[in-house]
């Protein structure tokens, strides 16, 4: 009888242990979040166009969104993994015209690759005529010490030249910029990259 009592007592001590450590254990974690590529910062660069007194700076504040701007063509209907949102903006003080140039534009694309970035956004305000021009720009972060570097899609790149040797300048593309040809001389930039995301499911 005793050892009937003695294997009862513990038969019920290994339940109430199972039943602790089943109570305790984690809940299984929830899958993470993909990783979503970002730009963000703002820096004046080095342009050897201008006059030396020419004050050119960027501001870029762009996440990615994808798949989240649907469009109405074939395949489109899901919208594209490097869909962005946010605001760019360009700024250009030229004090031998006494003028500045200010450009407002809402990020529409986004794709990284390491350190580099381009981002196109379409002007929603400025104070020279770009209203609805999608403007590409190109950022790197600099590495090992270098300098964080900007390409934008005007001044030396993007022109068609026509049959009649007349110069257009052709509208840009989502996403599409130039490499990061100018240095930033004062502040900097944070590229976040990421893969590319998958294509939801319908």
């Amino acid at each position: 009888m005793k050892n009937r009592k003695r294997a009862l007592v513990l038969a019920g001590t290994a339940a109430a242990l199972a039943a602790t450590l089943i109570a305790a254990a984690p809940a299984p974690a929830a899958p993470a979040a993909p990783k979503l590529a970002s730009v963000h910062g703002g820096g004046t660069v080095a342009y050897p166009y201008v006059p030396k007194e020419h004050d050119i700076r960027f501001t870029v504040d762009a996440d990615a969104a994808p798949w989240s701007r649907p469009f109405p063509a074939p395949g489109g209907e899901q919208g594209m993994p490097v869909d962005a949102r946010g605001k760019v903006t360009v700024y250009h003080a030229m004090p031998d015209a006494h003028f500045t140039g200010v450009a407002e534009a809402e990020v529409d694309c986004m794709v990284t690759g390491g350190k580099t970035a381009t981002v196109t956004a379409v002007v929603t305000s400025s104070n020279v005529g770009w209203e609805g021009k999608r403007i590409g720009i190109s950022v790197q972060d600099g590495e090992r010490g270098g300098p964080d570097r900007v390409g934008f899609s005007w001044g030396i790149a993007n022109v068609d030249v026509q049959p009649d040797g007349s110069v257009a300048e052709p509208r840009v593309g989502t996403c599409m910029a130039p490499a990061p040809f100018t240095e930033v001389t004062k502040g900097g930039f944070k590229v976040t990259p990421a893969p590319l995301a998958p294509r939801p499911k319908p």
